[in-house]
């Protein structure tokens, strides 16, 4: 007797089936085997601390970065723009309702600002109109800053790189692991301050671990990282773009 030969459609259904399992089996194993981190420098597999001693050690290995963002502290709102070496820096900041820039190699530190940064300081029973012609011979000249003038710490703050780098990069209370996220077309992860006020921090996970992005708690502002290791020129102005103040600098002020 011979045996029945399978209909048409159960052989399709039961090819059908073949299919359907071997490709369900394929998805499984491609989705086991996928490893968010392939192809990163590895720092996402590393805890919130060992994230942070890492992201720390890449940057004071560094000898250049740029800074650029807005810092809110007890003495105002400051938008900044600077690039740090080691041995100096260059940029702007804006402070209220004034801008100037600001040049430092090693010791000397040069400010040019606009003429609203000088006009507030015209002298008692000087009048507004030689308050002007005062700031409108400072516009846009620079003035070196002299390292016993009262603000000369506060403004020389801004040019190191040290300074700048050690309050941006401390996270305070328990640091915690957030997100996989992006700062441009760079993948980072975050590490974050305990209790949300601690600030938030973007490492990349792409080449060396650099802090990309720094958010400080409570609104505090928001500073991108960039350019790390460009170095770039610092040299001294032109002594025809140079003028003499011949008194107390004013304050930055908000």
């Amino acid at each position: 007797m011979t045996s029945p030969v399978p209909s048409v459609r159960a052989r399709s259904r039961t090819a059908l089936a073949v299919v359907l399992c071997a490709g369900l089996a394929a998805a499984l194993t491609a989705c086991a085997g996928e490893d968010p981190d392939e192809g990163t420098n590895g720092v996402g597999k590393l805890t919130a601390e060992q994230i942070e001693k890492k992201t720390q050690a890449a940057a004071d290995t560094s000898d250049a970065v740029r800074l650029a963002g807005k810092l809110v502290s007890k003495g105002g709102t400051y938008t900044l723009d600077m690039r740090l070496t080691d041995d100096g820096g260059t940029g702007s900041v804006a402070s209220g309702t004034s801008t100037f820039e600001l040049l430092r190699i090693g010791d000397e530190l040069y400010l040019k600002a606009d003429a609203r940064f000088w006009d507030h300081e015209e002298k008692p029973g000087e009048s507004g109109d030689a308050g002007d012609a005062a700031a409108g011979k400072l516009q846009d000249k620079y003035v070196k800053v002299p390292e016993d003038d009262p603000t000369y710490k506060q403004l020389r703050g801004f040019t190191d790189k040290e300074t700048l780098l050690g309050g941006l990069l401390t996270l305070h209370g328990t640091v915690n692991k957030g997100d996989r996220t992006k700062v441009g077309p760079t993948r980072t992860v975050q590490i974050m301050g305990g209790k949300g006020e601690g600030g938030t921090l973007d490492v990349s996970l792409e080449g060396k671990p650099f802090p990309l992005r720094f958010a400080r708690g409570g609104g505090g502002g928001i500073v991108r990282l960039s350019e790390w290791g460009e170095d770039f020129p610092l040299e001294a102005p032109a002594d025809e773009d140079t003028v003499d103040y011949g008194k107390q600098l004013p304050k930055t002020s908000s």
